[in-house]
């Protein structure tokens, strides 16, 4: 069946469009009263995540409610490093806290290679999506860079520095190395079997690159960005978000990837010299959305006016946060959906 707004895998592939293609990071959250609802019927996070048939509602409340051009699954990062024997909590305002961390050989070796049974909740939820989406929009699917995850399960948490993730990077190379590579084989085979079930794209989630150097990000991230890349562009297009690494644009450019998103610290200008033949996406800072309905809407056009409407997806450069006024939302949405230069 022929999708009935391909708006977004046309900006995707480069192809003509008459505006851009717009959606947002973290549209399926707080700032909508559905979610809001939903989060308020069940425990916790997790439970809202491994309930398949409200984790279909969440993804599908902003297709309706705000007109976006793709619904992405409502689901975490952190399903791979629970796949791999590793559970976390999600605490309130806080963020993912796991008990047990990797910090050892033999903490490596007694992690598993997550299979589809560790993520069949995700699974579910994307099956009851397209069938309700019935081809309107497409579905993203998504998953954590490898060292994101790798952040997380050495530190234990988030961390302003990350250095007792960075600590092992610097220590024990050899072991960062065999537990990146066991993470990215994990990561592959979730996001495969994510396409499998219908996402029509990918987006990885590069969120604590940024802490690295140059060299460091090169080694310990970006090689296994690419590896998952060249597995996944051979079924659909792929979106890399590589947050605060924009200073390895010109190795980004070489990912075997149809687009790269944006955080709000890249100039746009710059982005399209360095990122050739990318489509682009972001790169609102999502404290704009704070402001009021005139001032999102002059702060569309410039941007918009700066990447061009042609391989360029508008977006934040960053997740909504959770107190944004849900109408400031639908401004944002309409105005791209609006501009036509």
């Amino acid at each position: 069946m022929e999708m009935k707004n391909d708006i977004l895998l046309k900006a995707a592939a480069g192809a003509k469009v008459d505006r851009p293609a717009v959606w947002l990071m973290r549209q399926a959250g707080r700032v909508l009263p559905g979610y809001r609802k939903l989060r308020e019927s069940v425990k916790d996070f997790t439970q809202l995540v491994k309930t398949p048939e409200l984790a279909c509602e969440a993804t599908l409340e902003p297709v309706h409610t705000l007109g976006v051009d793709a619904a992405i699954i409502f689901s975490d990062i952190l399903v791979v490093p629970e796949a791999m024997g590793l559970p976390y909590r999600m605490i309130e305002n806080k963020g993912p806290w796991f008990e047990n961390t990797i910090d050892s050989a033999k903490d490596i070796d007694n992690l598993k290679d997550g299979t589809g049974a560790d993520w069949d909740y995700v699974l579910k939820a994307i099956r009851l999506v397209k069938k309700e989406l019935n081809d309107q929009v497409p579905l993203i699917g998504f998953a954590g860079s490898p060292f994101t995850i790798f952040a997380y399960i050495t530190e234990g948490t988030g961390s302003k520095t990350f250095s007792v993730a960075k600590r092992m990077l610097f220590s024990e190379p050899a072991m960062a190395h065999r537990l990146l590579q066991k993470i990215t084989r994990t990561t592959i085979e979730y996001l495969k079997n994510q396409v499998r079930e219908g996402a029509d794209i990918i987006q990885i989630f590069d969120s604590w690159g940024g802490v690295l150097g140059y060299d460091t990000y090169n080694e310990f991230s970006l090689q296994y960005i690419a590896a998952i890349c060249d597995e996944l562009n051979k079924l659909v297009p792929v979106i890399v978000f590589p947050k605060g690494a924009f200073f390895a644009g010109a190795e980004l450019n070489k990912l075997n990837c149809r687009a790269v998103s944006l955080d709000w610290t890249v100039n746009p200008e710059e982005a399209r010299r360095v990122l050739k033949g990318k489509t682009l996406q972001g790169n609102l800072d999502p404290c704009m959305l704070y402001a009021g309905k005139k001032a999102i809407t002059d702060a569309v056009n410039r941007m918009c006016d700066r990447f061009g409407k042609q391989s360029y997806i508008a977006n934040l450069g960053h997740g909504l946060y959770p107190d944004t006024p849900a109408d400031n939302v639908k401004y944002f949405v309409d105005a791209v959906k609006e501009y036509s230069r």
